[in-house]
């Protein structure tokens, strides 16, 4: 048993300070002698057992189930956005959040409330309370995830988009059984847990692919991470569709005086057929995860829900960019990205290049210290010119800034700078940035999301001058 309170939380301050008291695997160091206890965090047993004790509220709701290495929170927003405009109410479960935890649980693009927060963690936390002790304490992740399915049920949802939290095998959101699976990029991550290669990562990202139910991935940097995927969907007799290889698909940049540079897509399916679809975020990366978007809509239609082709593409129109090359700041210009591994990295400096004009780029970077770092910093060096090394705070997983700075000159020997903050990492790149220079603040999102509250909380306070520059993140 837990140590839940008897007494109800009341507030969203208190229902924060009880899960925290709870395990947390993304903000846990994961060091070597640490894994082996996080693994305990990974039992879809308990997560059933929790489920059911809950009423089984998830099998009322129709799902889309979305893993991979990068790009799926964004393959997440942009189905969620195609199906509201398609006139469905749905919801949206993503992670990790940028500016506050409420805003992983979503429908119709509005955050759960506080109240409704509160209200459903408590009567969760006291269903997880109930579970036999052998099945050890729910976890924070297992917890807001229940939340988020209880939540959606409750609201009647016609669609919940589902992202998972790592890997798929095992993640707690595992216990859906979707309309469609959805598998973007495989890249090497989360090597303790998930395995040291990416065909080993693979097989536990293929774990959401269900017994008879349609898949879609995106095509991999190798043919055998595909085949993972295969042989996974043939084992569970469910029917794989590979983007521009099981259906036609295409994409091309271009440039208009509306939308600036911009990626457009054409596509044709089992039954969708769409022409010049614009891409709503930035990079070529996104034109294939758009690609995968419209692959999940082509099998919802083959299904027999209707996504006129109008109102699907205006739905994806009003994806929000958010930590996606998003524009926080106009003087001085400042971009948060959570690009988190070595290839997001690099298609983020690709996009900026495409997308935006700037003299020099300088860069707010911080990371997590089990994170590919080498190739990292290595893609990093390709594109920036200046960088100031820095950790989100309060993340027992983020590297020391100073090891990071060390790790660069040793890679590619430029200089840099260091601060221990992301508050003043973005005041040194403010006060020494020209005019026509661009900040982009990423590594991760917990130091995008970090950024970005400063810049609200500056824009909602009233102006603050900052003696000596007028860009400087307030105090």
């Amino acid at each position: 048993m837990s140590a839940h309170s008897p007494h109800k939380f009341t507030t969203l301050a208190q229902a924060y300070a009880a899960l925290d008291a709870r395990l947390n695997v993304e903000t846990s160091r994961q060091g070597a002698a640490d894994v082996a206890g996080l693994k305990s965090a990974f039992q879809l047993e308990r997560m059933r057992a929790l489920m059911a004790a809950l009423g089984n509220p998830h099998e009322s709701v129709a799902t889309v189930h979305v893993a991979g290495s990068k790009g799926k929170g964004s393959v997440c927003g942009m189905t969620a956005s195609m199906l509201h405009g398609c006139g469905y109410a749905v919801g949206l479960y993503t992670s990790p959040h940028m500016i506050e935890l409420r805003e992983r649980v979503q429908v119709n693009g509005q955050w759960v409330s506080s109240e409704d927060f509160t209200d459903v963690l408590w009567r969760v936390m006291g269903a997880a309370d109930k579970l036999p002790a052998g099945l050890g304490a729910c976890t924070h992740f297992e917890l807001v995830t229940a939340l988020a399915l209880v939540y959606f049920a409750e609201q009647a949802v016609d669609f919940a988009v589902i992202e998972t939290g790592m890997g798929g095998l095992l993640d707690a959101t595992n216990v859906i059984v979707p309309r469609v699976s959805a598998i973007t990029a495989i890249q090497g991550e989360h090597r303790q847990f998930l395995g040291s290669t990416l065909e080993e990562i693979a097989a536990h990202k293929a774990g959401i692919i269900k017994q008879g139910v349609p898949a879609v991935v995106l095509p991999q940097s190798s043919e055998s991470v595909t085949e993972v995927f295969r042989a996974t969907a043939e084992r569970v007799d469910a029917p794989l569709t590979v983007v521009g290889v099981g259906n036609d698909f295409s994409l091309r940049l271009e440039a208009s005086v509306e939308l600036g540079a911009h990626h457009k897509v054409n596509f044709k399916g089992q039954v969708l057929y769409l022409e010049h679809v614009t891409v709503p975020l930035k990079g070529e990366h996104q034109a294939l995860n758009c690609g995968l978007v419209l692959s999940i809509a082509d099998e919802l239609v083959r299904q027999g829900y209707d996504l006129p082709p109008a109102p699907m593409t205006a739905g994806l129109s009003a994806t929000p960019r958010a930590g996606r090359l998003e524009v926080v700041h106009l003087e001085p210009r400042i971009v948060v990205d959570g690009a988190h591994n070595p290839e997001s990295l690099r298609e983020t400096i690709k996009a900026l290049r495409q997308h935006m004009k700037y003299d020099s780029l300088w860069v707010v970077f911080g990371c997590a210290i089990d994170k590919e770092v080498d190739g990292m910093l290595t893609a990093l060096a390709s594109g920036a010119d200046k960088v100031v090394f820095t950790r989100a705070e309060g993340n027992a997983r983020a590297m020391d800034p100073k090891l990071l700075g060390k790790r660069y000159v040793e890679l590619v020997g430029k200089p840099l700078h260091v601060e221990e903050c992301v508050r003043d990492a973005m005041n040194r790149a403010a006060k020494m940035i020209q005019t026509a220079d661009l900040i982009l603040v990423t590594g991760s999102f917990a130091v995008a999301g970090e950024a970005k509250r400063l810049l609200a909380q500056k824009k909602q306070a009233a102006r603050v001058e900052v003696k000596g520059s007028p860009g400087r993140v307030p105090r």
